[in-house]
Parts: C-alpha cells; sequence; structure tokens
C-alpha cells in the first residue's frame, strides 16, 4: 500500500515537474524571432567575442582555443543558471505555494531539470565548432551523461541551499552573483590552467567546477578517457553537495509560508 501511494506522488510530482518545464520553454522563447536557436547562438557568440578578445590581447598557446574555450564555458555556464535560476524558485512561486498543498522542492528541481534541456541544445553549438575545426569525436564521449548527472546533482545541490536560504535573507540572490564571477575567474575557463602558481593548482582540486570542466575537456576535446579516482571526486563532490542541500532545503521548508 505504501509502495502504491509513492509510486502515484512520485508520478504526480514528475508531471508537475514537466509541465513547469514546458511551460518554462515556452516563456522563454515567446515572441522571439529567433526562438530556440538562441540557446545556440548564444555560446556561438559567447565563444567568438571571448576567443578575439583573448587571443589578440594575452595570446595564450591553447590548440584548438574556440574548443577549449566553448567546453568550460557551456559547462560552467549549466552550473551558473542552474544555482541562479532555482534560488529564486520559491520566491516566484510564492501565489501557488499560498494558494495549495504541494511539495515545494519541485521548484528548484524542475529549475535546474530546465537548465539540463537548455544545455542540450546549447551542445549544437559545440558540435559546429568542433566540425568546423575538424576535431574527431572519440568514444570517450559516453562519458557525457555520466558527467551531466554529476553537475546536474551539485548544481541541485547549491541550488536548493540557496533557494532555502533567499527566502529568509534576500541578499543571498546579490551575493551569490558576486560568488559566481569570482568563481569564473578562479576556474580555468578562458586561460590555461600552466599560468597558475603551484599554490593555486593546490587550491583548484578543491573547487568542483575545475573538475567538470576539466573532465568535459578531456572526452570532448582531448579524447582522454576519465580514470577511476577521477570519476569518484566527481561524484563525491556532487553527493556532497546533493545531501546538504536537501537537509538544508528540508529543515526549512515549513517555515517558507511565513516568508514568502
Amino acid at each position: 500500500m505504501a509502495g502504491s501511494v509513492s509510486q502515484s506522488s512520485f508520478k504526480r510530482n514528475w508531471f508537475t515537474i514537466s509541465s513547469l518545464v514546458t511551460k518554462d520553454f515556452k516563456l522563454k522563447y515567446r515572441r522571439s524571432i529567433l526562438g530556440v536557436l538562441w540557446s545556440v547562438l548564444n555560446p556561438l557568440l559567447m565563444m567568438t567575442v571571448l576567443t578575439a578578445v583573448f587571443s589578440a590581447f594575452f595570446r595564450f598557446d591553447i590548440e584548438n582555443y574556440p574548443v577549449y574555450l566553448i567546453l568550460g564555458n557551456t559547462i560552467f555556464s549549466l552550473m551558473s543558471d542552474s544555482t541562479n535560476t532555482a534560488m529564486m524558485s520559491i520566491i516566484e512561486s510564492s501565489s501557488l505555494i499560498k494558494k495549495i498543498r504541494i511539495n515545494k522542492i519541485i521548484f528548484p528541481v524542475e529549475k535546474v531539470l530546465f537548465q539540463l534541456v537548455n544545455f542540450t541544445i546549447s551542445l549544437i553549438a559545440v558540435v559546429i565548432v568542433m566540425a568546423v575545426l575538424r576535431i574527431t569525436p572519440t568514444l570517450n564521449l559516453l562519458f557525457l551523461p555520466l558527467l551531466l548527472v554529476y553537475v546536474t546533482a551539485f548544481s541541485l545541490g547549491i541550488g536548493l541551499v540557496l533557494s532555502a536560504l533567499a527566502v529568509f535573507f534576500r541578499d543571498i540572490i546579490h551575493l551569490w552573483s558576486v560568488v559566481i564571477l569570482a568563481w569564473t575567474y578562479a576556474t580555468p575557463l578562458f586561460y590555461p590552467e600552466s599560468i597558475l602558481p603551484p599554490w593555486m593548482m593546490v587550491v583548484e582540486q578543491f573547487n568542483p567546477m575545475y573538475h567538470y570542466v576539466h573532465y568535459f575537456r578531456d572526452i570532448a576535446l582531448w579524447g582522454n578517457t576519465p580514470g577511476l579516482t577521477e570519476n569518484l571526486i566527481c561524484l563525491g563532490m556532487a553527493v556532497v553537495s546533493l545531501i546538504i542541500g536537501l537537509l538544508v532545503f528540508r529543515a526549512t521548508q515549513k517555515k517558507f509560508i511565513l516568508y514568502v
């Protein structure tokens, strides 16, 4: 009996999540001439601008730099966009939360899954750049779904914490934008790791996005097979983030209705 109730609850929650993802997708591209093509054009335009700027002024000697750049930016944007939208999910759904009894965790989960859909579309841009530069994909790309599980779980964990804290402390919204900016520059997205001093490379080992970005470049650009150690590090960081997120969210969600 309990299993039947649990299955019914899961189906109901999944239906709600998928409906919200569809709604967000339609809202994002409503009245847009190019529509979903923006998810492809945006990383391409960003890559073009950054490649022109950093190639001209810093002259980084990185082979296939445009691919190096777009891989780092797209996977980092998945985390950044997921956490930013998840952070606002409870506040933005306040009217619904006040009206009906609903599982509140649905809202941050939906935002993260929506960004995962956008990321999947943006992979078309990655394929285009790799094709133009004649980079042949290898079987290591089969690790991509595993990487997306890591990054999605990691982002959801942070998103759950942020969505809960933002309800009580609105300053979190402004603070997180500063954190993301600092995190962007602290992660080798547009510069080579070789320019970092030894102490900074030690710090990078504790930077989850360093590992996820490096993982993506390994399987898509350098044709390397991620080892067991690297997979365990990526998995461990994702699991820790998700556990902390769930604990914080569940400990605070009953008070949301008093503050939203």
